[in-house]
């Protein structure tokens, strides 16, 4: 069943590269006592999440920082590594989004959020969504009927929302 507004974050370990490489982090740590925009697309450098999705939670930062979140995630079902370099080249990483990798695709199916469509060769993918979260609970929940939309996920949505 997927995760809804009221519900808690599931515990969940993410990956990033860090100063010494690949490094663990848990997702109820960083979520405890903080207030999050968490957004998660299909896939790294993929059409929409690279011209769309990224760039219209750069365009929403400041607007987001004045409405008191404290930080910008970006999940997607790949490796840290392909992350570290899809930072670099949107320029999330320089925008202060933190990209974080689910390589196991674990939190994606915890939340009930995992599709597959194999015609693009996406397998155990993450649906496209945006949600404010404070202190581990969803307070808006922004989901895409179809992967390949980014309207009701994007940044502007949610600062709308909020």
């Amino acid at each position: 069943m997927a995760i809804s507004t009221g519900d808690k974050l599931p515990g969940a370990t993410l990956m990033r590269v860090g100063a010494e490489g690949p490094e663990a982090v848990a997702l109820q740590d960083l979520t405890a006592g903080r207030k999050m925009a968490i957004f998660a697309v299909p896939g790294a450098f993929t059409p929409t999440c690279h011209s769309a999705h990224v760039p219209s939670f750069m365009r929403s930062m400041d607007a987001l920082k004045a409405k008191g979140v404290d930080e910008v995630i970006c999940i997607s079902v790949n490796d840290p590594f392909v992350m570290k370099a899809w930072a670099e080249a949107t320029g999330a990483e320089n925008a202060g989004i933190t990209m974080l990798a689910d390589a196991e695709a674990a939190f994606t199916h915890a939340i009930g959020m995992a599709f597959d469509a194999p015609p693009a060769g996406l397998l155990s993918r993450s649906k496209r969504y945006a949600m404010l979260v404070e202190d581990g609970e969803v307070k808006i929940l922004n989901q895409e009927d179809s992967p390949g939309t980014c309207e009701i996920s994007a940044g502007e949505a949610l600062v709308a929302a909020m």
